[in-house]
């Protein structure tokens, strides 16, 4: 079944008119018929059955509104610096995909790759592709991408934990802290979780994170690349808080 957000209230029995992208995708391409359902969530992140009634007009009767609820027992805003090449793209789509209610990008001292100038069109590609990501795994929400000047911006957040992931830290055997914060945090709260670059965070950012409270935690025993570790995290946090 297809899944859609839409950016208003639902109720059952009302009768929706598809906004134009999604008509093109359900109708037009994938060619729904008259009769056919779909599921469509809207601005209160609730998830509804809707009947396709009229293909020419893109109209929808609203059925049923379902319990469906896909999102992480814990809110997880995922922050990396800045990555090479397409990997922001990966990172947007698969971080999604794992059940991240957040992604942020910002430069940090070891970054090579630069967006400057080109950040606010980068965050509109890369809120697409979050969206795309969220309609194929049916979430309840569509995770908000940004761009932030740097680590010092993160201080702003309102957030119940604040760990970043250290390659030299899972060096040392540091294997337990991450089960340790996860473990003492109830459902509905939310979690910062801070990445490096190619090239990984730099001592003086460590120590910098660490005195705003930040807890330093290894991600098991292999060096992970930049693109990968946020993934692992993210697999690590529904183990911990959902498949129990």
């Amino acid at each position: 079944m297809q899944h859609y957000f839409i950016d208003q209230a639902l109720t059952v029995n009302e009768q929706l008119e598809l906004p134009p992208e999604i008509q093109k995708h359900w109708i037009r391409v994938l060619r729904a018929q008259p009769g056919e359902q779909a599921e469509f969530v809207d601005d209160q992140q609730q998830v509804f059955i809707g009947e396709l009634t009229n293909g020419d007009q893109g109209l929808v009767q609203i059925k049923t509104k379902t319990d469906l609820n896909t999102e992480l027992p814990i809110a997880v805003t995922v922050a990396c610096g800045l990555p090479k090449s397409g990997k922001a793209e990966l990172i947007v789509q698969k971080a999604t995909e794992l059940g991240a209610s957040e992604i942020i990008f910002l430069p940090t001292e070891w970054s090579v790759a630069q967006w400057k100038q080109k950040a606010a069109k980068k965050v509109a590609r890369l809120q697409k592709i979050a969206q795309a990501a969220a309609e194929q795994s049916h979430r309840n929400l569509i995770p908000q991408v940004s761009y932030l000047n740097g680590l010092a911006a993160l201080d702003q957040l309102n957030v119940n934990q604040r760990v970043v992931a250290y390659e030299e830290a899972a060096k040392q055997g540091e294997a337990s802290e991450l089960v340790r914060v996860v473990s003492q945090m109830q459902a509905g709260q939310r979690l910062l979780a801070v990445f490096g670059p190619e090239g990984g965070l730099s001592p003086a950012e460590i120590e910098r994170l660490e005195a705003a409270n930040f807890h330093v935690v290894g991600l098991g025993p292999r060096i992970l690349r930049t693109e990968s570790a946020p993934l692992y995290f993210l697999s690590a946090i529904s183990v911990l808080s959902e498949l129990k």
